[in-house]
């Protein structure tokens, strides 16, 4: 048949890593249900992998097994939609892209403006964190950092104050206006993440640039993280214990 020859034809044009459904194709609307079956049969044939409904990609072998596509191939239509961002990703895997940790667990995390319930994509599970601020291209790397911040306690494989360096080394290497742009984004996170956050641009940049965090803190809060003080010289003043 034509249609499958067509079908054929396209998916030799297909990366391995690629994530498609058959509207990727760019066959005739009209062809969709002979398409969608025939996926679903190459699927149960092995030569394509199903990592959700409609969700295809050829998979490719190694001397470890089957290589999965990266996560941002698995996720991507949670990530953007008609050219705007609608997500990005943050939690274990980004934690251990900046290295705070060596472990990725089966767990894709995303941050979303809008709440929403968990998925699955092929062995992995997508759980959606609530981000408040806008997601730009711009603002992405800086809610990363923020968000390891804010879950500075639930990073596996580390210490929190080891967590503390690290993020505290990555925030130094910005530059003069994302710091900036990070101490405004800052605003919208919980007490804590305005307080660690505020002892970074401090010791990095002085007080004036850190100003507008120690003025949205409650002057009675204190917050038990237990870094050292060797790490954090002005944990005192910042009320961290």
């Amino acid at each position: 048949m034509i249609i499958t020859r067509e079908v054929q034809k396209r998916l030799e044009d297909f990366q391995p890593d690629y994530v498609f459904t058959y509207r990727d194709l760019n066959l005739p609307a009209e062809t969709s249900e002979s398409i969608i079956k025939m996926l679903n049969r190459l699927a149960g044939e092995g030569y394509l992998a199903k990592i959700s409904k409609g969700r295809f990609y050829k998979p490719k072998k190694s001397v470890f097994g089957t290589l999965k596509p990266r996560q941002e191939e698995l996720v991507k239509d949670l990530l953007e939609k008609n050219g705007k961002f609608i997500g990005y990703l943050t939690g274990y895997s980004v934690f251990n892209r900046l290295g705070l940790t060596t472990q990725v667990p089966n767990i894709i995390q995303i941050g979303t403006n809008q709440r929403r319930n968990k998925k699955q994509r092929d062995i992995f599970t997508v759980c959606f964190v609530l981000q408040p601020n806008p997601i730009t291209k711009d603002n992405i790397p800086l809610l990363q950092l923020l968000d390891a911040i804010r879950f500075i306690k639930e990073i596996p494989d580390t210490t929190i104050e080891a967590s503390y360096r690290r993020i505290a080394f990555l925030v130094g290497e910005l530059g003069r206006r994302e710091k900036e742009k990070m101490v405004a984004l800052a605003e919208a996170y919980p007490p804590m993440v305005r307080a660690l956050l505020g002892t970074i641009i401090e010791n990095d940049c002085g007080m004036a640039k850190a100003q507008p965090l120690w003025d949205s803190l409650n002057p009675v809060t204190v917050y038990k993280l237990g870094i050292s003080e060797d790490a954090l010289p002005n944990k005192k003043k910042w009320r961290i214990e």
